[in-house]
């Protein structure tokens, strides 16, 4: 067993002057596949949802991942700033709405509780990818791109047909094309193809601060050991949207896929299929998700009266609601709070890989009030949790070790209507 000796003393030492910000909702502890959670600490305002099947097992919970933003957010339940509205029950299991420009997190319900991404995984590829292709580039789609699960979403790119990237990038975003992540992860992956792009993804998320999250597919595939957690979308999402190129691709309705002469493939449309976009005044954009095993996930952003807010769920169902319904009451409910109000903050990129050599950064990185103006998005994030000396402070920040954050699914089933009932139309199930 390791200790720490005389490390403790230290990191407690810098760790005490730092201000916390007040929340009602404190870390809550596993105990016998249940969460205990403390006196004060509200559950989350979940709709009970059947569950279709059992989740994978998440790994076991890191302190340093849970506490990641402020040690608020470490729990399992609702945590809101003093004196908020309660916000909107949704079936979601875990959410978060935080501020794209400040970083300031308003609010979230098991922000650091492990889940199942399905196509919002998009994300990380987009935040990874962008970057390192060039849009006008103009690429063959190979077979292997094309080597996806059945049935699963796709835009219709043809083996041997010639595309520009960032048609490429377009079918993705709007369609959520799973050969289309496969080509922009192996065109971006460098000598290794596919596997160099998951690589690097899960290289990005560890630069963003997404301590939870890992990448087995570029899809958002289901795959053994494939978690994030909605802190850590929030944090993937912050990177995009600092994206000119993902703007622009994200708030696009429809888009032309064009025709292959030498396979005879006819020109085709595209439309986005993120209903944000149609619905709610000042949408930004963002990715819907489904797989069986995920559920339905989401992450939309709006702006309004000059402040543009993200918010992200996972594990949702949609008795009622779709997705990007229930993100929308969500960002209601967020925009109705004062500029101020805040329970943790988004760490910027590489903060933790630079707190890691600091104790004194290690503590801002994990306080809630520190540095929301002029935040940048992200730290690092190992999987499913790096960085030791981060480790040591934040046993002192949550007051002990959270055993295992495992995904809360409901045991209580209700009737679920079909898919698209007294919804104004079907969903078409993505997935991923």
């Amino acid at each position: 067993m390791r200790t720490w000796g005389p490390s403790v003393a230290l990191a407690a030492a810098l760790l005490a002057p730092v201000p916390m910000l007040p929340t009602p909702a404190a870390a809550g502890t596993r105990t016998g596949g249940t969460t205990a959670r403390p006196a004060g600490a509200p559950p989350c305002p979940n709709v009970p949802a059947p569950t279709i099947r059992p989740p994978q097992p998440p790994p076991a919970a890191d302190p340093a991942a849970r506490a990641v933003g402020g040690g608020g957010q470490a729990t399992a339940g609702l945590v809101l700033p003093p004196a908020a509205p309660a916000p909107p029950a949704v079936t979601a299991t875990s959410w978060v709405v935080a501020d794209l420009d400040t970083g300031a997190v308003l609010g979230g319900c098991g922000p650091h509780e492990y889940g199942v991404p399905a196509s919002v995984q998009k994300l990380l590829l987009a935040a990874t990818m962008l970057p390192r292709l060039n849009p006008d580039r103009e690429v063959t789609v190979t077979a292997e791109d094309l080597a996806i699960e059945p049935g699963s979403s796709a835009v219709g790119l043809a083996t041997g047909g010639r595309y520009r990237i960032e048609t490429i990038w377009l079918g993705l975003l709007l369609k959520s094309g799973n050969e289309a992540a496969n080509a922009l992860a192996r065109l971006g992956g460098g000598p290794d193809g596919m596997a160099g792009g998951i690589r690097a993804m899960n290289e990005e998320a560890r630069r963003l601060g997404a301590l939870q999250t890992h990448a087995v597919t570029p899809s958002g595939l289901d795959g053994p050991g494939q978690f994030t957690s909605a802190y850590d979308l929030a944090l993937i999402a912050r990177a995009c949207f600092a994206d000119a190129a993902f703007r622009r691709y994200a708030a696009t309705r429809t888009a032309q896929v064009p025709a292959q002469p030498a396979l005879r493939k006819k020109a085709f449309q595209i439309q986005n299929d993120n209903m944000l976009l149609d619905h709610y005044p000042g949408a930004l954009g963002g990715k819907t998700g489904f797989t069986d095993l995920a559920r339905h996930t989401y992450v939309g952003a709006a702006e309004r009266g000059g402040r543009r807010l993200v918010v992200t769920l996972l594990g949702a169902e949609i008795p009622t609601q779709r997705g990007w319904q229930q993100g929308a009451a969500l960002l209601d409910w967020g925009f109705g709070l004062p500029r101020d109000a805040a329970v943790g903050r988004l760490v910027r990129p590489g903060e933790l890989d630079r707190a890691a050599a600091s104790p004194t950064g290690a503590a801002s990185a994990l306080a809630g009030g520190a540095g929301l103006r002029g935040a940048g998005s992200a730290g690092t994030g190992a999987w499913p949790g790096a960085g030791p000396s981060i480790a040591v402070g934040v046993v002192l920040v949550v007051g002990g070790a959270v055993l295992l954050a495992r995904r809360r699914r409901h045991a209580a089933a209700v009737a679920a209507l079909p898919p698209g009932a007294a919804l104004g139309g079907p969903e078409r199930p993505e997935g991923a």
